[in-house]
């Protein structure tokens, strides 16, 4: 039994990925997440729309971002669906109002508890009552789907990606491919075609049964939706190829794809606020593609959002598209090119065997001869002596 315990634990110490993700990993998590795991809003981005400076009855939570005398109650919402603030202060002649995002579910919840604090606001008739836009209730499942829906994206485009091109490598189907008349970025559309088109279908069933299920609303455009949605796959696709290109058998793929899932979940916003994260893990956010899908789903489904306040999400998600899938090509065809070569080359090897061996079948063909020359004449006296 010992001896098999020292086996295992000499196998573990030269897996150095195993024991990195036994050992480092779980130290990493709890330092990111445990800054990162956070739902207290210290700030409240606001804008102040109207004459007057009512702000300064707002408590500190509230930072006002922007204030204009000449924005009336449009202006304000519009400010609040492209998500340029969370809180709106509108002042006019027709009263004042308080407009509260409902989508941006903690902030929300605390501008209702502060703004319920502030001195005297009980006893005050005239104070405006907070108006909540595009979440009225502050539905958890209004917010929760359209991000769920992006989990799935990565779930199909990573991990289901890596493991088919994995398995082909394993099964030597690859190599196959490599010796045909294709270009290798022929073979990586073609490979991740499939799975485009499964996670295309993926998308459109959890948004029909979340709004049939959940009564998640849809107020904006579908081709806005899709066209983020496109430009998320073509990273959650690059990533898996990519993923694929570094493993060597399927275990390690899903343990780098289980790697890249994880912080996307938990960093992205879809959880935690971003706002609340500190200011050492919030720049990882700007760097994951979930980050930016859930701007998208969220803004397009719930606020209905137009292009004018999603063009640097999407444009994210295009500059991160192009370096990953760039990437991947190029891992890609490092892995079709070695097959290659060596298919090449082994023609050559045979013409230069045969061409060496031929003068040695000459040689010994020739020294032959006299061999058996001299044996037919010697075996000639021979069977004269016998027949006398």
């Amino acid at each position: 039994m010992w001896a098999l315990v020292l086996k295992e634990f000499r196998q573990v110490r030269r897996d150095h990925r195993t024991l990195a993700m036994m050992i480092v990993m779980p130290l990493l998590l709890l330092v990111v997440f445990g800054y990162a795991a956070s739902f207290d809003v210290d700030e409240i981005p606001t804008v102040v729309a109207g004459p007057g400076d009512a702000s300064e009855q707002l408590p500190e939570l509230f930072h006002v971002t922007e204030s204009n005398q000449s924005w009336d109650r449009s202006d304000a919402v519009e400010q609040l669906r492209n998500g340029d603030a969370a809180v709106a202060l509108v002042s006019g002649p027709g009263g004042s109002a308080i407009l509260i995002d409902g989508t941006e579910l903690f902030s929300a919840r605390s501008a209702l508890t502060a703004l319920s604090q502030i001195p005297g606001v009980q006893e005050n008739p005239g104070a405006p009552d907070p108006e909540i836009l595009f979440n009225e209730d502050l539905d958890t499942s209004a917010i929760m789907v359209p991000a769920i829906a992006g989990m799935i994206l990565i779930f199909v485009g990573t991990m289901i990606t890596s493991l088919g091109v994995v398995r082909e490598r394993q099964s030597g189907t690859l190599e196959q491919l490599a010796v045909m008349p294709f270009r290798p970025r022929d073979v990586f559309v073609g490979k991740v075609a499939p799975y485009f088109l499964v996670a295309a279908i993926d998308l459109v069933v959890i948004i029909g049964v979340g709004a049939w299920l959940f009564d998640v609303p849809f107020e904006g455009a579908a081709w806005l939706l899709g066209l983020g949605a496109l430009l998320f796959l073509f990273v959650t696709l690059g990533l898996g190829v990519l993923i694929s290109s570094v493993s060597e058998n399927q275990g390690q793929a899903i343990q780098l794809a289980l790697m890249s899932l994880l912080p996307q979940v938990l960093l992205s916003g879809m959880i935690f606020p971003v706002a609340s994260m500190a200011a050492s893990i919030r720049w990882i956010s700007y760097l994951l593609p979930l980050t930016y899908f859930t701007q998208i789903s969220r803004g397009v489904m719930v606020r209905g959002e137009g292009i004018a306040g999603l063009w640097f999400p999407l444009t994210m998600l295009a500059v991160l598209g192009l370096v990953i899938f760039s990437f991947a090509i190029v891992r890609f065809r490092h892995d079709l090119t070695p097959a290659k070569v060596k298919r090449s080359r082994r023609p050559r090897a045979v013409a230069r065997g045969a061409g060496s061996a031929g003068p040695q079948e000459q040689g010994g063909a020739g020294s032959a001869g006299p061999q058996e020359q001299g044996g037919a004449g010697s075996a000639g006296p021979q069977a004269e002596e016998g027949a006398r």
